[in-house]
């Protein structure tokens, strides 16, 4: 797992948008203690430091902790409902030049993109943090002059999460191992169950295409760009055979519950019963725990199809528009250090990045009472050591994916299209991108 040719494909990007970006302030230094105590400075001005995330980092409860640490600073805590939405507001805040959280934090697949323009970010190397992290954690967001842009937080092993109730009542086994043996094999093998369980059952066998098809592309190194950033494009049997597959599934076949990821009806789906699986990487566990709040039945099984799959991550950076450069990096440092990544993922999951937190007995022995008590620290430690290709994220990857994002869309949730129909879309949605 901790490879650093296995993992270095996970540097990410987003959307290829040319962003009026300028840098505003100097490197702030090397800051402040990233371990048990922290520090907010060598000041005792009582200070107010805003950490902007989004969906689930686990960091409520830290927050209050560093303030306990650290009277002399408050610290504000914003948090977007998407990724998507985290993403729009850093975008417009970074072109204005004004309105950025003193820390803001970023999902793995913009990275590549804002590297590009790293000279709005402090410079967050220092002996203190040197070897915490897997080494293509820090090299993801390390410029070519050594300057680190971002603290590693998590990374997104996938599992696949499961309602033991609605397995029960099709006839499935319901034992985490036993589904992890039921499941074991390729993605054709997970299909081939899901037309077993929706042919005994009124619930559809996953939530969404495109939460299927992510999950799938993820385990393909270079489906829209070579590893010199050269754009392979859509037109190939890689993403072509992904995506006919995953709409076979969905469509044809009946698998899909036909929801868009994150929206409303998606959100709701948990109370109601709507599918029976999902792939499931460490954040998502406390989303679902969040969103399917007083549902009895959710567990998660150590198989993923394929073998293994990492889904998202992320970083925290400390922008130098922030006012107080030194107590945001302390801040940063101290909420990405192994003890308090241990704390956010018993806390919501997310799957510590820290070698260290990965490396420990408490990680290890950690489990989930709303997965029925499941021993998620020790399943995603096995489904991290699983992972043995991850896709390659240049900056235009995130406008490419989502020409097939939207495709999906189209035939699965809106159903406005076919599958054919929707594919000659998407085709002509990356053309128009004009990166041929």
């Amino acid at each position: 797992m901790r490879s650093t040719r296995t993992w270095l494909g996970l540097t990410a990007g987003m959307a290829g948008v040319a962003l009026a970006l300028t840098g505003c302030a100097s490197d702030a230094g090397d800051g402040g203690d990233g371990g048990d105590g922290g520090s907010g400075g060598s000041s005792d001005e009582k200070i107010t430091l805003t950490v902007a995330t989004f969906n689930e980092f686990g960091y409520e409860e830290l927050v209050k902790e560093y303030m306990e640490l650290n009277p002399n600073i408050t610290v504000e805590h914003k948090k977007a409902a998407t990724a998507d939405e985290a993403r729009d507001n850093l975008n417009t805040r970074l072109a204005a030049g004004s309105g950025l959280s003193d820390i803001e934090a970023l999902e793995v697949d913009w990275l590549a993109e804002l590297m590009q323009y790293s000279d709005n970010f402090n410079d967050l190397s220092s002996a203190e943090v040197d070897g915490r992290w897997l080494d293509w954690k820090t090299e993801a967001a390390t410029t070519a002059d050594g300057k680190l842009i971002g603290y590693g937080t998590d990374i997104g092993p996938e599992a696949i999460c499961y309602r033991a109730d609605l397995f029960e009542a099709a006839g499935l086994p319901t034992d985490r191992a036993e589904v992890a043996t039921l499941l074991e094999g390729d993605w054709d093998r997970y299909f081939e169950v899901g037309k077993e369980f929706v042919a005994n059952s009124d619930a559809a066998w996953f939530d969404s295409a495109g939460a299927t098809y992510q999950a799938m592309i993820n385990q393909v190194e270079n489906a829209y760009e070579e590893d010199d950033g050269t754009v392979i494009g859509i037109e190939h049997a890689t993403v072509k055979d992904i995506y006919d597959d995953v709409l076979t599934a969905s469509v044809d076949d009946e698998l899909s519950a036909g929801l868009g990821q994150w929206s409303d009806d998606w959100n709701a789906a948990f109370q109601n019963g709507a599918f029976a699986t999902m792939a499931c990487p460490g954040w998502m566990l406390g989303i679902i725990e969040g969103n399917a709040a007083g549902v009895e039945g959710w567990d998660i099984a150590d198989v993923f199809p394929g073998g293994g799959g990492n889904w998202g991550g992320s970083y925290l950076t400390v922008p130098t528009h922030t006012e107080h450069p030194e107590e945001a990096i302390a801040l940063a440092q101290w909420l990405t250090a192994p003890e308090q990544q241990i704390k956010a993922f018993k806390s919501k999951g997310t799957f510590p990045s820290q070698i260290e937190a990965q490396e420990s007995d408490e990680l290890l022995s950690t489990t989930n009472a709303f997965f029925n008590d499941a021993p998620t620290g020790e399943i995603l430690v096995n489904r991290a050591e699983a992972v043995t290709a991850t896709p390659f994220k240049g900056p235009n990857y995130f406008a490419i994916h989502q020409t097939v994002a939207d495709a999906l869309t189209r035939v699965d949730v809106d159903e406005t299209d076919d599958a054919n129909s929707s594919w000659d879309k998407a085709v002509q949605a990356f053309k128009d991108l004009g990166l041929e």
